[in-house]
């Protein structure tokens, strides 16, 4: 069992991959080094997580990346996650991404175009699906945008609204979840410029902003959000990783504050695919991941949060980073590096908010990490 003194990392990985499942670390909160405590393959392809607490004890939620998709909980206060309940099928092919709402898991089913609402029993593990909501529309890009495709779902900062993002189809979609029924209903939707292929959100500290990531484009698109009336209004773009429209080639280097970037594998040569967007906990900076140039982009916030300036482009410490991660105290942001197998660490520096590489561990095909 891991003391009191140290912190707790949980990295999600491809088992279809040589990944190992879900893996469990401890943090030095003075280092940010993290240490291998063991893992579990209890779920096939667990590539994002989510943490919970019932009665006071950490609960760890996971979706199965297959087909048919599958979600799970886990005890999490030993030094290995174990199986909570039954695995329930999510009624969709392909989650990729879940979140916790209104007593329910939520989880976005990127094959199948849906998302899916699941009851959180009382001793934290989950009970069969309860909802189903199915998105409708295409985009541009035939390869991509063929059918939606959701990608990401997150409680809004207010937790009265299920905000879901859409790759297949340029669109964020605002729902309501019945705590009571788990029934999910459409409340609004808000198009982003065709071909951008939104990825993930994240909000700004204050709850009155959030940016999308695309990531068919690398751009960020800036956004007011009400929570009141539960809408998203575009607000303009950003730049939001390496340059030009998939990648547009390469940077040399990984930049001031951190490694090289490896080179990418030749069938990804000269394309970026932005993974993730992280904002500050002050709301000072925001942080995206390039899967291809391999780095990390570092972006400025104005005042008002609605001005965002890339800065830096620092290496991401491996090959292909699939998740970003800012711990609890924002000194130390994390990367996991799906294709070199590794999670690496950096030292966010307080006034430029450059990260500066620190430390690596081995986790092969790591997908996310998430921070206790």
């Amino acid at each position: 069992m891991v003391g009191n003194s140290a912190g707790r990392a949980f990295v999600g990985s491809f088992t279809s991959a040589g990944g190992l499942g879900i893996t469990a670390a401890a943090v030095d909160r003075d280092t940010g080094a993290l240490t291998v405590l063991g893992s579990t393959d209890a779920v096939p392809d667990p590539s994002f997580l989510a943490i919970g607490a019932r009665d006071g004890e950490t609960v760890l939620y996971a979706v199965g990346e297959s087909a048919p998709g599958v979600a799970a909980a886990f005890s999490a206060d030993g030094d290995v996650p174990a199986l909570l309940g039954s695995v329930q099928a999510v009624g969709g092919d392909g989650p990729t991404h879940l979140a916790l709402a209104a007593n329910h898991l939520v989880t976005a089913n990127y094959t199948s175009g849906s998302v899916t609402a699941l009851p959180v029993l009382d001793d934290g593990a989950l009970g069969p699906a309860s909802d189903v909501l199915r998105y409708e529309g295409s985009g541009p890009d035939p390869d991509r945008q063929e059918g939606p495709h959701a990608h990401q779902v997150l409680a809004d900062p207010s937790g009265t609204w299920v905000v879901g993002v859409d790759l297949g189809t340029d669109a964020v979609r605002v729902c309501a979840l019945d705590p009571a029924t788990g029934s999910l209903t459409l409340h609004g939707e808000t198009a982003l410029r065709p071909g951008t292929g939104p990825r993930h959100l994240a909000f700004h500290p204050s709850g009155s902003l959030a940016y999308v990531l695309g990531e068919l484009e690398p751009v960020l698109t800036v956004c007011r959000w009400d929570a009141a009336a539960g809408r998203l209004d575009v607000l303009g773009e950003a730049p939001g990783g390496a340059p030009g429209r998939g990648g547009g080639g390469r940077a040399g280097g990984g930049g001031a504050g951190g490694p090289p970037a490896p080179a990418a594998p030749p069938d990804d040569a000269g394309r970026t695919y932005p993974s993730e967007v992280v904002v500050a906990h002050d709301g000072r900076f925001l942080w995206t991941a390039n899967r291809g140039h391999d780095s990390i982009s570092v972006l400025t916030l104005d005042e008002s949060g609605e001005k965002a300036a890339l800065v830096a482009t620092v290496g991401c410490g491996g090959n292909w980073p699939r998740d970003l991660t800012l711990d609890p105290s924002g000194q130390w942001l994390y990367a996991a590096n799906e294709r070199s197998g590794n999670v690496s660490w950096f030292a966010v520096d307080a006034q430029t908010g450059i990260p500066r590489h620190a430390g690596s561990i081995d986790v092969p095909a790591a997908s996310c990490v998430v921070l206790l």
